[in-house]
């Protein structure tokens, strides 16, 4: 039997459409704030994990989704649907309320929101403000677009959904701990991760939470819209990097390493335009993770699936 990642149809221009970053660069600022206000809800209600796991927002088959959170003897989800454009939130009494995916400003959205989790019982206080962005702010005060253009947001939304399965792929052939394919709202990247289980150095003035989340070794990788490289792209990197990594050949070709962010870097219309996304995007996570998981003496043969076995 075919692998799903061999079907015509993952390799389709539907499955790996075009998004330009000047496209869509007023939507991209208010759904990422938007998220950011989604997922801060679910920040404040879960148990804590490690590494902050309890704080992304998840692929589904319709946009993004919380996951059920719970509340006093009741769990409640959160969804972006960016096939029908609507923000729905379910409570498991079957109560549901709904809000159009609109052009509309991040402070409208802010206080319209947080209105319809009162109206449901859902008293919760976020910290209003953005974080992992220059410039942050205030969510009630951030009318710096009233946009939403929903063929992009519906484009995103694609790209993410087939990079989820290539990434859960990729995530299957490692038996060491291994994050959850997940969207971290903060950043606006879709991620997974791998772990050695060896504690990492403490970064020196690190905030709490880089401290969290490199307290052990990793190595990641994930895909975001390209802010800072004029176009979305895939990255991958080592944290802490061993020595020799930047001077590494991995492929396919066209991937490089990029000294500022410290990152190997893949375009995304390389990928795009390729004969097989799925492929070529696979290539790139085995060859950057095999060259950092080398380097940094990790024990490959305990924490990679063996093909034959």
């Amino acid at each position: 039997m075919a692998s799903p990642l061999t079907t015509s149809a993952f390799s389709s221009s539907e499955a790996w459409p075009a998004l330009p970053l000047e496209d869509w660069k007023p939507t991209y600022h208010n759904l990422h704030m938007w998220t950011q206000i989604v997922g801060k809800v679910r920040l404040e209600l879960t148990p804590k994990v490690n590494h902050w796991w309890n704080v992304p927002l998840y692929v589904s088959a319709r946009g993004l989704t919380t996951s059920p959170i719970p509340y006093g003897k009741d769990v409640f989800e959160i969804q972006f649907d960016f096939i029908d454009h609507k923000l729905l939130i379910d409570r498991c009494d079957g109560e549901r309320k709904t809000l159009d995916l609109v052009p509309r400003t991040v402070a409208d959205f802010y206080s319209e929101f947080m209105s319809l989790l009162g109206s449901l019982g859902l008293k919760v206080d976020i910290y209003a403000k953005p974080v992992e962005v220059p410039d942050p702010i205030p969510f009630a005060e951030d009318n710096l677009y009233c946009a939403y253009d929903a063929d992009a947001a519906h484009r995103f939304w694609r790209i993410v959904t087939s990079c989820d399965s290539v990434f859960k792929q990729f995530r299957a052939k490692f038996v060491g701990k291994s994050s959850p394919v997940h969207f971290f709202w903060g950043s606006f990247d879709l991620a997974v991760t791998r772990f050695n289980g060896r504690r990492a150095p403490e970064r020196p003035g690190a905030d709490s939470i880089t401290r969290e989340a490199y307290s052990h070794e990793v190595i990641s990788a994930g895909w975001w819209p390209g802010a800072g490289l004029d176009g979305p792209a895939f990255y991958a990197y080592a944290a802490p990097e061993p020595a020799g990594l930047a001077l590494q050949r991995v492929k396919p070709e066209s991937a490089f390493y990029h000294p500022e962010l410290k990152e190997f870097i893949l375009m995304y219309d390389r990928v795009r335009n390729s004969p097989s996304p799925e492929r070529m995007l696979t290539e790139f996570l085995q060859s950057t993770y095999e060259a950092g998981a080398t380097l940094a003496g990790w024990d490959r043969e305990a924490l990679e699936v063996n093909p034959a076995a």
